[in-house]
C-alpha cells in the first residue's frame, strides 16, 4: 500500500513537471510572437536567462490559478454566470500580471490587453496537457473529472459496487420524431448506437399543457393536477402563476408534494441539476424551485462555483460563450438575407440568452452530472435546455437546431465515458418533457395578437401596434434570474402582474394555448355569462381560421368545446374524431382532464393544427412552440436500457407525466438502490386525501382503467 502511494505521488509530481514545462514553452512562444510581451531585460538576456524567467512566470501563474482562482470564484458566487463568463478573461489576465511580479528583477512585462490573451492561451494549453496526461491514468482522470464537476461530495455511507445507479437526462423539447430523425441522419451517433441494440425507445403523450412546468412536475413529483398551462391566473388568490418563475416553481412543487404525500423521485441519495423542480433531492444545482433561497443555504448557485473554480473551465466556457453569440448573430443575419420564413425577431438580449442555454448551462450541468456519478449517487436527473431554446426561435427542424443536437450528443458521449470511471455501474436513461411543433406565429399569420382578437370580440379598442408576447423558454428565465441576482433584486419580481379587479379580461399565452380570464368575478364564468357580457366574443374566437377549438363551461350542458360553424360538443361526449381529429390521439381525454382543474381559465383556446404538416400558430413570438395540442409537441420520448423492464405492457400507451414518474420510480427499485417507498406507503393519509379529492396515486386523473392496468402489467413483467 505504501509503495502504491509513493507511485501515485511520483506520477502526480511528474504530471506537474510536464505541465510546468509545457506552460513555460508556451510563454516563451507567446513572448516571441506578441510585441507587447517581454521576458527579457531592456539590455537583453541569454536564452537560458529568458527560459528561467518564463519558468518563474509560468510557475507563479499556475500556482495562483490553483490557489487564488477558487477563492475569487467563491467570492463572486452570487454573480450570475452571464456576468462571470465575461469577467473570466479579465480575472485570468489579472492573475498573470500578478504572477509576473514574482519574476526576479522585474524582467516579465506586458500590457493588460495582452495579458488577457496570454492568460487564456496558457490556461487552455495547461488544461489540455493535464487532461491528456491524466487520461493515461484512470485514477488521475477520475480525480480530474471530479474537480471539474463538484466539490460537494456525499458524506457517509458506502457506495454499493454491485447496485446500478441511474442517470436521467432530459433533452428539453426534443420530440420523438426529431430524435429518431437526428439519429438516422448521423447528427447524434451516441444516441444512434443505443437505438441499435442496447436501448428501447418509447413515445409518450403529454397532457393538454405540453410544457416543462407540467411535464417535469409530473415526472419528478408525480402530479400534474391543476397545471392548466405554462402561465395562468388564479381567481381565488389573485395570483398570476408562471411555471418558470422561482416563486411559481416553489408553489407548484409544494402543491404536488401536498397532493401526493411524496417528496419526489430523487429523495433518496439523489441530485437535481438544471431543473425547474428539485424532485426532493438534497444535492441541487441551477434548480429554479430553490433559487429564491438566499445565502449559503442556496446550493443552486453553488453549481457555478463547482465548475468555474477551475480556471481552464472558465476560459473554455467563456470562449465558447462568445463564439455562440457570434454564431447566433451570423445565423440571424443569414436568415434575414435569405428572407427565410417563418421568422421571429432574434435581437436584443437573445444572443446572450441563447449562449447561456447552449454553453454555460450545458457545461455546468454536464460537469455536475459527471461529479454525481463519480460520487456514486443513486439517482441523478438533469435537464439540458439548449435545443428547446434554439428551436423556439429558429424552428424545431432548422439547421440551427440540428447543430445544437450534434453538440448535445457530444455531451452525452462525455457523460457515458465518465460513467466508465464511476465507482458503480450506471443506467443512462434519456427522455424529453415535450416536443415542439413548427408554424408561423398567430400574429405573423393574421396580423394581430390573440389579445387583439379578444379585445375586438369584446368591443374594446385594439391598439395599432401589437404588444410583444412573453416567451416561456426555461433558459430565458434562468438568464433573467441571473441578472436580477446581480442587481440584488428579488428574483420573484417581474413585469407580469395581474390586473386590478374590474379591469379588462386577462389574456395569457402558453405556446399555441391561450387563456382568457375575467378577473372581476371569483368563479369560473359560464358560456351564458360570457355571452351576456360580450355577445360576439365566443363566436369571434371559435370562427377565426387560426383557432382550432375553445373550452368553456356551460350552465346547460356542463363544459363544452366550441368550434367553427357553430360546432358545440359537450365535454362528456368528446372523441378524438371530428372537431379534435387534427390534434391527435388522446386529445379528448386531455381536454376532459384539464376541465376538472380548479384553476382552468374561463376560456381555454387552442390554435388550429394542420393535420398533414403538424403546423400550429403560437400565440407567443415563437416559430417552434409547445404548450397546447397539435403536432409533435405532445409526443416526447423515453429511451431506456433493455436491462430495465419495459415502460408499459405490449399494446398499451404511455400517457401522461404522472405515469412516466411511476415508471422511473419502478426502475429505481429494480436497480436495487435504497428503497423508495411509493406515495401510498410513505404517507397513507396523503394518499387518502388525494382519493377523496377525486384522484388516485395509482391511477392519475384522466387515465382510464386500461392505462392503469397497463402500467401494473409492466411492473409485473419487470
Amino acid at each position: 500500500m505504501t509503495e502504491g502511494r509513493w507511485h501515485r505521488a511520483g506520477g502526480a509530481l511528474l504530471r506537474v513537471i510536464v505541465v510546468w514545462a509545457v506552460s513555460t514553452l508556451t510563454m516563451l512562444a507567446l513572448a516571441g510572437a506578441l510585441p507587447d510581451f517581454r521576458l527579457q531585460s531592456p539590455d537583453g538576456d541569454s536564452l537560458t536567462r529568458t527560459a528561467l524567467t518564463a519558468a518563474w512566470g509560468a510557475g507563479a501563474f499556475g500556482l495562483l490559478s490553483a490557489l487564488v482562482w477558487p477563492l475569487l470564484v467563491r467570492a463572486l458566487l452570487l454573480v450570475p454566470a452571464l456576468v462571470l463568463g465575461l469577467l473570466v478573461f479579465f480575472l485570468n489576465g489579472s492573475l498573470l500580471l500578478l504572477a509576473l511580479r514574482f519574476v526576479p528583477d522585474g524582467r516579465g512585462a506586458l500590457g493588460p490587453e495582452t495579458a488577457v490573451v496570454v492568460a487564456a492561451v496558457m490556461s487552455a494549453v495547461a488544461s489540455t496537457t493535464s487532461t491528456a496526461l491524466a487520461v493515461r491514468d484512470d485514477n488521475a482522470y477520475r480525480r480530474r473529472l471530479s474537480r471539474l464537476a463538484t466539490r460537494r461530495r456525499r458524506r457517509g455511507g458506502d457506495v454499493c459496487d454491485d447496485c446500478h445507479g441511474t442517470v436521467f437526462l432530459q433533452l428539453d423539447g426534443v420530440g420523438h420524431e426529431v430524435l429518431l430523425r437526428a439519429a438516422k441522419d448521423g447528427l447524434m451517433p451516441t444516441v444512434a448506437s443505443r437505438l441499435g441494440g442496447s436501448h428501447r425507445i418509447t413515445p409518450w403523450r403529454t397532457d393538454w399543457s405540453s410544457q416543462t412546468g407540467a411535464s417535469q412536475l409530473g415526472i419528478l413529483h408525480g402530479s400534474t393536477f391543476d397545471v392548466p398551462a405554462f402561465r395562468w391566473y388564479e381567481k381565488d388568490t389573485g395570483r398570476l402563476m408562471v411555471s418558470n418563475r422561482p416563486a411559481g416553481a416553489v408553489e407548484l412543487q409544494r402543491r404536488a408534494v401536498e397532493r401526493t404525500g411524496d417528496p419526489g423521485l430523487l429523495v433518496r441519495d439523489g441530485a437535481s441539476r438544471g431543473n425547474l423542480f428539485s424532485g426532493g433531492a438534497d444535492q441541487v444545482a441551477l434548480v429554479l424551485s430553490v433559487a429564491v433561497r438566499r445565502g449559503r443555504a442556496n446550493r443552486s448557485r453553488a453549481g457555478y462555483f463547482a465548475y468555474f473554480s477551475d480556471p481552464a473551465n472558465s476560459v473554455r466556457t467563456a470562449v465558447s460563450f462568445v463564439a455562440e453569440v457570434g454564431r447566433e448573430i451570423g445565423q440571424s443575419v443569414r436568415a434575414r438575407l435569405r428572407d427565410d420564413g417563418p421568422r421571429v425577431r432574434r435581437g436584443g438580449l437573445y444572443p446572450l440568452i441563447r449562449a447561456f442555454a447552449t454553453v454555460v448551462e450545458r457545461d455546468v450541468v454536464v460537469a455536475a452530472v459527471i461529479g454525481d456519478m463519480l460520487a456514486g449517487r443513486t439517482a441523478v436527473y438533469a435537464d439540458l435546455v439548449a435545443y428547446d431554446e434554439v428551436a423556439h426561435h429558429s424552428g424545431p427542424h432548422s439547421r440551427d437546431a440540428a447543430q445544437v443536437l450534434e453538440r448535445l450528443d457530444r455531451s452525452l458521449a462525455l457523460i457515458a465515458k465518465a460513467a466508465e470511471h464511476a465507482p458503480r455501474p450506471y443506467h443512462l436513461v434519456l427522455l424529453s418533457d415535450h416536443g415542439q411543433s413548427p408554424g408561423e406565429t398567430f400574429e405573423g399569420a393574421y396580423g394581430l395578437t390573440l389579445k387583439d382578437l379578444v379585445r375586438a370580440g369584446c368591443g374594446l379598442p385594439v391598439p395599432r401596434k401589437a404588444e410583444r408576447s412573453s416567451s416561456g423558454a426555461e433558459a430565458r428565465e434562468a438568464a433573467r434570474l441571473a441578472l436580477l441576482t446581480a442587481l440584488h433584486r428579488d428574483p420573484a419580481d417581474g413585469p407580469e402582474e395581474p390586473p386590478a379587479p374590474g379591469a379588462e379580461p386577462m389574456v395569457l399565452a402558453s405556446g399555441n394555448l391561450g387563456l382568457v380570464s375575467f378577473c372581476d368575478l371569483p368563479e369560473r364564468l359560464s358560456r351564458e355569462q360570457i355571452d351576456a357580457r360580450h355577445p360576439a366574443l365566443l363566436s369571434t374566437l371559435a370562427n377565426h381560421p387560426g383557432i382550432g377549438f375553445l373550452l368553456v363551461r356551460s350552465e346547460e350542458h356542463g363544459s363544452v368545446v366550441l368550434g367553427p360553424g357553430g360546432a358545440e360538443i359537450p365535454v362528456a361526449e368528446l372523441t378524438d374524431d371530428g372537431l379534435l381529429a387534427p390534434f391527435g390521439r388522446g386529445a379528448a381525454d386531455a381536454v376532459r382532464r384539464t376541465d376538472t382543474f380548479p384553476h382552468v381559465a374561463d376560456i381555454m383556446i387552442n390554435s388550429m393544427c394542420d393535420s398533414g404538416t403538424g403546423r400550429v400558430h403560437a400565440f407567443e413570438e415563437q416559430i417552434g412552440s409547445h404548450g397546447g395540442l397539435g403536432g409533435e409537441q405532445s409526443q416526447p420520448f423515453l429511451l431506456s436500457p433493455l436491462e430495465l423492464s419495459p415502460p408499459v405492457a405490449d399494446g398499451t400507451e404511455l400517457v401522461g407525466a404522472e405515469r412516466v414518474h411511476r415508471v422511473l420510480r419502478r426502475w429505481l427499485r429494480e436497480c436495487e438502490g435504497p428503497r423508495i417507498p411509493a406515495p401510498e406507503e410513505a404517507a397513507p393519509d396523503a394518499a387518502n386525501r388525494a382519493r377523496a379529492a377525486g384522484g388516485a396515486p395509482d391511477a392519475p386523473e384522466g387515465l382510464g382503467v386500461q392505462d392503469a392496468q397497463g402500467d401494473t402489467g409492466a411492473s409485473a413483467r419487470g
